[in-house]
């Protein structure tokens, strides 16, 4: 299609001008532009020619997204729309900042974490998006590795394209690729949804922990692969890469590099929520798909069980159970573990506890209460949160003490602590 020229004018719907300054880049269904939005940096998506189905059930989902508003700060959301020029039209929405990477460069090894942290807030992050996105009613239908942008310092991010996004159980036209659509779309049809994205984000987790896709192995290496065996491999006969009952499909050594190396050094629970959500049943079974709030769970946890080792291997360490090195084979000990709500984190010079361990209910993994310091030959735990903790119960006849935001108290076995709405234990 032909290019926008730099100073192009346009008005939008809300009659605010836009002026297009350069060419972003460009996608199957429209290319991007950094413009001038009544006087603000902002970034224009631009469709020319017939590029859909139904192009005025397109337009009006739009114009639809843009009045209900954005689900969460993570997405690009169209905020803006012009009128039709002919066939073609366009949405304003924030530009990408520098610092964001397209996901797509990581799989292929041009990007990489600064941490496992990072990886770890990144699941997290992409994870907590489409809860949001489901929790205001939306699919978002179109569900692949091309609609994230992700910070690799820290793990924050942006998801895009959210010109795909309509209302559960309504269809703008698009129905995604058949590599991240769920089996019932590639084999009989059926149209995108909740469940359909349920699926789709577990592929991009998968993705995300082994740089390789959960269904392709060993019968995805045909000489040639076409409509056919694509609809088989995605569709009809879907096997999960490691079915631990089914290994017609397993990782090809040279070919699935990631998967092969990478899995085994995910914790047993990731790899069984993982085996879980590619199973069969679950395959087969939309209603079955793991939700977004089971996945906040483990990478939570995952979270807190970072530890670096002496010898200077990062891996997830289990508090309670077995904490041995992969690398070094060392059995690291420490001398107790904080149980809070659902988690249990090994206490260590990086411990970190947020709102979802502190507070009752609460899946706030972005918000730090706790910090965790060595003090002599122990710990101390500090209180970051604005609330004020009472401790008790580290001793026969020992008095309730209070820590107040910005205080720490010292770690003792059997300690019970009150963080003003959860409640935690020094095992």
């Amino acid at each position: 299609m032909a290019d926008l020229e730099k100073g192009y004018s346009i008005q939008t719907k809300n009659f605010k001008k836009i002026v297009v300054e350069s060419k972003i880049g460009e996608g199957g269904q429209g290319a991007v532009y950094k413009v001038d939005y009544n006087g603000n940096p902002k970034a224009l998506k631009w469709y020319t020619g017939k590029r859909f189905a139904n192009p005025k059930k397109f337009y009006e989902n739009l114009e639809n997204n843009i009045k209900t508003g954005s689900p969460a700060g993570a997405f690009l959301w169209p905020e803006d729309i012009t009128d039709h020029d002919g066939d073609a039209f366009g949405y304003v929405m924030d530009l990408r900042p520098p610092e964001y990477m397209d996901f797509s460069r990581f799989l292929i090894g041009r990007e990489t974490f600064a941490s496992v942290t990072a990886m770890v807030n990144a699941a997290l992050n992409i994870t907590a998006g489409f809860r949001a996105l489901h929790n205001k009613g939306y699919s978002y239908q179109d569900l692949n590795d091309g609609n994230f942008f992700i910070n690799p310092k820290n793990g924050s991010v942006l998801i895009c394209d959210n010109d795909n996004v309509s209302e559960n159980k309504k269809n703008s036209g698009i129905a995604g690729k058949a590599r991240y659509m769920a089996p019932e779309i590639v084999a009989k049809g059926v149209k995108p949804d909740i469940h359909t994205d349920r699926f789709s984000l577990s592929v991009i987790l998968f993705l995300l922990w082994t740089n390789n896709h959960p269904l392709e192995g060993k019968a995805a290496c045909p000489p040639c692969m076409d409509a056919k065996h694509e609809k088989k491999i995605y569709g009809e006969n879907p096997v999960f890469v490691f079915d631990p009952d089914d290994n017609s499909n397993r990782p090809v050594q040279g070919i699935h590099r990631g998967a092969i190396s990478r899995w085994p050094f995910l914790p047993e629970y990731l790899q069984d929520e993982f085996i879980k959500a590619f199973s069969k049943e679950v395959l087969n079974n939309p209603n079955k798909r793991i939700i977004e709030q089971e996945w906040l769970r483990l990478f939570i946890r995952m979270r807190g069980e970072i530890f670096k080792c002496p010898c200077g291997n990062v891996y997830f360490a289990d508090p309670v159970n077995s904490n041995l090195c992969p690398e070094c084979k060392k059995q690291n000990v420490f001398p107790f573990y904080i149980k809070a709500g659902k988690y249990n984190l090994p206490v260590h010079q990086r411990t970190k506890l947020y709102a979802c361990h502190t507070e009752k209910d609460s899946d706030d993994f972005s918000a730090i209460t706790g910090e965790a310091a060595a003090k002599g030959g122990g710990f101390e735990l500090k209180n970051v949160s604005a609330k004020i903790w009472m401790t008790s119960g580290s001793s026969a006849g020992e008095e309730t003490a209070s820590v107040a935001p910005g205080a720490a108290v010292e770690l003792k076995k059997g300690m019970n602590i009150n963080f003003g709405s959860g409640f935690g234990e020094v095992v």
